[in-house]
């Protein structure tokens, strides 16, 4: 037996799907809603919330990770996720699994952890949003969770995949997810959650 799902984890799970959709958007054309980058960014940077709360703010900020996951989740054959949707939901599983291997290597999450406070403190002085923080970002997720054995495959446009500043920003987009994924993990998400109790965590996206 497990726990069931609650409510901050329908929250952490609308960030991690809404985070890898601007991967996808990043990857197919260049670009995607800078407002939903900017608060990606902000999840990704504050390491030390009080509460979820305080890390997620209002529902409307999460309104396109919960759509997102209704449709992930739902029966209706009449809501058939597209390819893009499907695309998403594979970043999503792989940034899950990727946080779960994540915890276990100490060494490697002090290293994030430090590389990740730099940055914020460095968004204090510019923004979330500056392109060299998107760029330090994206160089601490070269340096550290590309070298790991499992590695998210992103599919998309070579015209815009091989562009720096696009890259960059993806790579911010993923690092966002496997935060998100990480947290998710702390407040008792598994997998199973996603396999065997959709049900239950749709009535708790119908009630953040």
């Amino acid at each position: 037996m497990f726990s069931k799902p609650t409510y901050d984890q329908a929250l952490a799970l609308a960030a991690i799907f809404q985070a890898c959709q601007s991967v996808s958007q990043l990857a197919h054309s260049g670009e995607t809603n800078v407002e939903l980058m900017e608060f990606a960014m902000s999840t990704l940077l504050n390491q030390h919330p009080n509460s979820i709360e305080a890390l997620y703010g209002s529902r409307e900020n999460l309104a396109t990770g919960i759509r997102g996951i209704e449709v992930f989740f739902s029966d209706n054959k009449k809501q058939m996720p597209s390819t893009e949707h499907r695309e998403i939901v594979n970043y999503m599983m792989s940034t899950i699994h990727l946080a779960s291997k994540l915890g276990k290597k100490t060494l490697l999450m002090d290293r994030i952890r430090q590389g990740i406070e730099d940055a914020n403190n460095q968004a204090q002085h510019f923004s979330v949003t500056h392109e060299n923080v998107y760029s330090n970002i994206a160089s601490l997720y070269q340096d550290n969770i590309s070298n790991m054995r499992l590695k998210i495959q992103v599919t998309g446009s070579s015209v815009y995949l091989q562009q720096a500043a696009i890259a960059a920003k993806i790579r911010c987009m993923l690092f966002a997810a496997i935060r998100n994924a990480f947290l998710w993990r702390q407040l008792g998400g598994k997998r199973r959650h996603l396999l065997l109790q959709r049900k239950l965590l749709l009535e708790k996206l119908a009630s953040c």
